[in-house]
């Protein structure tokens, strides 16, 4: 496939779902306070970062999974075979390497389960959208 093929517009909308996704999975709402406490960080370390920087370089770099994940599942993917692959992406490439990470650098399994979680449901939430919009 080729960049001729691809659908831009599921691919920006495959992006903005992800980094909804992100805002609510680390919010108060949800795992906050588990990742914050895994990673070592503290709210003052989290309003010293540069908002601008963190939120457009998210951005950014999702729009590279979409779009590497759209490359990925061909112009025409069935439902199915996009939210499988996404899915089996997440958990096999994404997580498993995660896993080899964290083995070596002895973070906490929560960490693990948090971040893992995350990027499980923001491939598989990718292949839906680009499934949906192909």
């Amino acid at each position: 496939m080729d960049f001729s093929q691809v659908n831009f517009f599921a691919v920006f909308i495959a992006s903005l779902s992800s980094f909804a996704l992100g805002g609510i999975w680390y919010s108060p709402l949800l795992f906050q306070r588990i990742w914050m406490e895994a990673c070592g960080l503290t709210e003052l370390d989290l309003k010293a970062i540069n908002p601008k920087r963190v939120f457009i370089g998210s951005f950014l770099l999702s729009f590279f999974i979409a779009l590497s994940l759209s490359l990925f599942v061909g112009p025409t993917p069935t439902l199915g075979v996009s939210v499988g692959a996404a899915f089996i992406i997440g958990v096999c490439w994404v997580s498993s390497s995660y896993g080899l990470t964290y083995l070596f650098e002895q973070r906490p399994l929560k960490l693990f389960m948090v971040n893992s979680g995350y990027h499980i449901l923001q491939f598989t939430l990718m292949g839906l959208v680009l499934g949906l919009w192909p």
